[in-house]
């Protein structure tokens, strides 16, 4: 038996222990650049943001068991722990590094995917999936399947970095035709559609309601039961709500956030919108299904009894809902009638912002949305619309198919589950000028696509892909090895097949990965926790500043057809008042970036 030594603790203590910890520091590449507000030492300037310490944490004990695999972390007032911070590079430029397009909307309509990024909205492609990646088998419950490698470099199984850091074991994967073999799986109630967040798994059970599994332990050899719904008397808690026909379930954000946390004033930390002490289920019959879930977070297993909190349906608007997505405050639910969004600004009482009825959305199956654009997968393939402004909604282009099941996005493209085609990937750096690039099928392996999710690991970026009979697939789409300017914003897709996992039963749905580069939603609300005091990032009000005028979007080029008006920075206590937004032909013209945040909007309470 090979035991544990004794190691040091990671925090300078002095101590040692025989439990090993292994922080896993997953931060976002250096390619991305992003804007915040600085602290409150530098009067709330923007500011740069990076990265800064998103760690995952696991933890082995003396026996080798891992008592936790890869958990998030959450901030003692209740943001996620995929830390960002404040960042001033230490360099002095001789010239411009930014140009007009790196902060504001491009005339060219070409930075959709970057203003996401810019913004802290996210864009999907650091998408971190983990060791498991867990699929939705419909009638055969599911199954949580191990894609990587358990030690550090965490390689996914037949990328080139397993070639490359565990010779003997890609070798032998070689060997079993690229088969994936260690799973853990879970009969019972059918799962429909799936979502991990920290030590849960929230699943649409169909007649089953919403379930949600404990899976804390599912790399934990000393489990037996390594799934389970029920870890303490059914006295302690209840993590299962009845629905009449659960098909779909979201949670507002994969990272774990928890709005019950006491708040310290002098911390100078933003609120936590409501939305995110709830679950939402799309119900076939029922509509929208609001469940209270805020205290599967707090660290206290005996209180957690899920309950309904609200059901929206009104005239039946939203019968025969099939998918549900949400991004900021608005939710987005494919129904009979087309695609609903509704206002959960008030999670209890949703309000509806617009409805597209056939002939501009006919049978959605799925939406995925990226800063000013939603995607929408229906019977005639992918539909753009413009949500600049969702009450406002429009189609604004499509790209046919001859089947669409499921989309996800990540930056300049967006990746399709097309059926018996496999995985087609779709050019949208235009968004209203989408276009199909290709379908990728493995030489006709992959043939009946239903689900895909995208995720990086170290440096090399992957499409999980659900293909009903056929299982689960694993797709390395760009890697250092084979992708110049693999370190680029959106590198350029050589995809392969790299592994596939039979499932019992058809593989149909699988879990959105945690979205690291992810800090703030598409209304403004604050996610993850930001490492200097009064820092944050941009609110509704100062996100709208970097793209909006007068209630209309205003767009930029990198070549002005004239000289930059010169700056005058405005008498003190003034503000901009003499200013206009637009800047008068003559007269100075102050960015609106210049002035104190607390002008204009106040943080959003």
């Amino acid at each position: 038996m090979i035991s544990i030594p004794r190691t040091p603790a990671l925090h300078n203590e002095g101590d040692v222990t025989r439990n090993y910890t292994s922080y896993s520091f997953q931060t976002i590449r250096s390619d991305v650049f992003m804007l915040g507000r600085d602290g409150t030492v530098t009067g709330g300037r923007v500011s740069p943001v990076r990265s800064a310490c998103a760690v995952l944490v696991s933890s082995q004990n003396i026996n080798r068991e891992w008592v936790y695999s890869q958990q998030q972390t959450v901030s003692a007032e209740g943001f996620a722990g995929t830390a960002f911070s404040p960042f001033v590079p230490h360099t002095v430029r001789a010239k411009e590094t930014k140009l007009c397009t790196d902060c504001h909307v491009s005339t060219s309509g070409d930075n959709n995917a970057w203003m996401a990024s810019l913004l802290m909205q996210g864009t999907g492609f650091v998408n971190f999936i983990g060791r498991y990646a867990y699929v939705g088998e419909g009638a055969g419950g599911f199954e949580a399947v191990a894609v990587t490698e358990r030690d550090e470099p965490q390689a996914v199984i037949g990328s080139d970095l397993h070639r490359l850091a565990y010779p003997d074991f890609y070798r032998k994967h070689i060997e079993r035709r690229r088969r994936l073999v260690e799973a853990v799986s879970h009969a019972g109630d059918p799962a429909r559609s799936l979502q991990l967040r920290g030590e849960y798994l929230y699943a649409a059970c169909g007649r089953g309601g919403l379930r949600v599994y404990d899976v804390a332990n599912v790399d934990n050899k000393g489990f037996s039961e390594k799934i389970v719904t029920a870890p303490v008397s059914p006295l302690g808690q209840r993590l299962h709500v009845a629905t009449r026909d659960a098909v779909a379930v979201a949670a507002p954000a994969t990272m774990a956030i928890d709005p019950l946390r006491a708040r310290r004033p002098e911390n100078q930390e933003g609120p936590i919108a409501p939305l995110y002490g709830y679950i939402y289920v799309a119900d076939r019959d029922e509509g929208l299904v609001v469940v209270s879930a805020a205290t599967l977070l707090d660290g206290d297993p005996t209180n957690n009894f899920l309950a309904r909190a609200a059901t929206f349906n009104p005239a039946g608007l939203l019968a025969g809902a099939c998918c549900l997505t949400i991004a900021g405050e608005t939710a987005y639910v494919g129904c009979d009638r087309g695609l609903v969004l509704l206002s959960l600004a008030d999670p209890l009482h949703p309000r509806v912002l617009a409805e597209l009825s056939e002939p501009l959305v006919r049978g959605p199956r799925a939406v995925a949305v990226q800063f000013r654009y939603a995607f929408v997968a229906d019977a005639e393939g992918i539909k753009v619309l413009d949500v600049t402004f969702p009450e406002k909604a429009r189609l604004v282009g499509s790209v046919p198919l001859e089947q669409a099941n499921d989309i996800t996005l990540a930056r300049t493209y967006a990746y399709v589950a097309a059926g018996r085609r496999g995985l087609a990937i779709v050019d949208i750096e235009r968004p209203e000028s989408a276009r199909l690039v290709s379908f990728f099928d493995a030489e006709g392996a992959i043939n009946d696509a239903r689900a895909v999710r995208i995720g990086m690991t170290n440096a090399s970026l992957f499409a999980y892909v659900a293909d009903g009979r056929n299982g689960l697939r694993v797709i390395q789409l760009a890697g250092p090895e084979d992708t110049a300017g693999m370190s680029g914003f959106s590198p350029e897709l050589h995809p392969r097949l790299i592994a596939t996992y039979p499932t019992r039963r058809p593989a149909l749905a699988l879990s959105r990965g945690l979205d690291r580069d992810r800090a703030a939603d598409e209304s403004g609300n604050q996610l993850a926790v930001f490492g200097r005091r009064g820092s944050h990032p941009f609110n509704a009000a100062e996100m709208a500043r970097m793209y909006l005028r007068e209630g209309r979007v205003f767009t930029v080029v990198d070549n002005p057809p004239g000289p930059p008006r010169p700056f005058v920075s405005p008498p003190e206590g003034e503000g901009a008042e003499g200013a206009d937004e637009e800047g008068r032909e003559g007269e100075p013209y102050e960015s609106p970036l210049r002035r104190p945040a607390a002008e204009g909007a106040e943080r959003k309470d």
